[in-house]
């Protein structure tokens, strides 16, 4: 679910129905909360401490236990754990995940990965979506650390990443996903985007293309500059270089990836094979492909549904996206779990391989 960042400390007073009929006085209006235990403690007759008692399974007479307890089925009362939590001092039992795209499927991945770490410790994850804009990411972060989630991991947006130091946080721990650290020193989980992308288009020349097209993202975008430096090396490994005309860096949906496909390969030098970086770009070449019945080969970066039901080859960079998030979780947790007597040390780093992935004629 996405956080809205913006809020308001408005409340009016307004007559509230509960499920049995009944009306009571209360808070409401934008920034109400929901009941609260003195609510709970009026309708049933009881003090605020009495509520206490029973929610906390304390020595309370049968009667009075079933009259604070039926108070909080009519109010639909539900204590406030960050609020209680922060009064004790204890961590608010939250992380906060900030991603770029979750239309990409790689993030909702990367998400579940992170979210399965989280509540094998008891943790909820909040997420939020920053659609590559710095300012929102700005935004979201600071959110997050005013919530007083017990740490984050931060897909970012910008290659200037100060602003998501844990000095400049309060404190709040902060791992980096899919992409490095830039100014600051942060752990960081990445995939091995460059050995990928040299491995898949090292298959396409071995299959005799030496006109091969790159699709990628803008160069800004590490992931994008790391594959498209892949691709390079790879021609270079093979006494080649890549053709500039053939290059189109900053198509990122299937859309503009068709239709930069399209202008490449309606050309009387168009090449015979093309390399994506991304899975999207992937199938936007694909539409191109079919469209025009030319026979491309094709190859691109991440794996993706249904890809051994296209009518023509492609060969895939496959890795696991769920331990991206997995991997991050883990290195979070335990920056929570340290002490000075027991410190983790300096910044970690670790990255998750790739394999290439055959799909069509010839298999894997």
């Amino acid at each position: 679910m996405e956080m809205n960042v913006h809020e308001t400390s408005m409340q009016e007073a307004k007559t509230v129905v509960s499920p049995s009929g009944q009306q009571h006085a209360g808070p409401s209006g934008p920034g109400f909360a929901g009941p609260t235990m003195r609510d709970v403690a009026a309708r049933a007759g009881v003090s605020a401490m009495t509520v206490s008692r029973v929610l906390k399974e304390q020595n309370v007479s049968a009667a009075t236990r079933e009259r604070v307890l039926a108070a909080v089925r009519e109010l639909g009362y539900r204590r406030n754990e960050v609020a209680r939590n922060l009064r004790l001092g204890r961590p608010s039992g939250t992380i906060g995940l900030v991603v770029t795209n979750l239309a990409n499927p790689f993030y909702s991945r990367l998400a579940l990965g992170a979210e399965q770490i989280a509540d094998e410790h008891g943790l909820r994850v909040v997420l939020g979506n920053t659609g590559e804009d710095v300012q929102r990411e700005r935004a979201l972060v600071d959110d997050l650390a005013a919530r007083r989630v017990d740490g984050m991991i931060v897909v970012p947006a910008t290659a200037d990443h100060r602003h998501l130091d844990p000095a400049a946080l309060g404190g709040t721990p902060v791992v980096l996903a899919a992409r490095p650290p830039s100014r600051i020193e942060a752990d960081t989980v990445l995939v091995d985007d460059f050995g990928g992308a040299g491995a898949a288009t090292a298959r396409l020349l071995a299959e005799g293309h030496r006109a091969i097209g790159f699709l990628g993202n803008r160069p800004t975008v590490f992931t994008g500059a790391e594959r498209y430096r892949g691709f390079w090396a790879a021609h270079e490994e093979a006494g080649l270089t890549p053709r500039e005309e053939w290059v189109r860096r900053g198509p990122h949906d299937i859309a503009s990836a068709e239709a930069a496909a399209l202008d490449l390969l309606d050309r009387a030098d168009a090449p015979t094979a093309l390399f994506c970086t991304n899975n999207r770009l992937t199938l936007g070449a694909y539409r191109a492909v079919r469209r025009l019945h030319s026979g491309t080969a094709l190859a691109g970066f991440d794996d993706f549904d249904l890809a051994d039901l296209l009518d023509v080859p492609v060969t895939v960079v496959s890795y696991d996206a769920d331990e991206v998030g997995r991997r991050a979780a883990r290195l979070l947790l335990e920056r929570l779990a340290q002490t000075p007597e027991a410190p983790v040390g300096p910044p970690r780093s670790t990255v998750v391989p790739t394999t290439i992935v055959r799909y069509g004629a010839g298999g894997a």
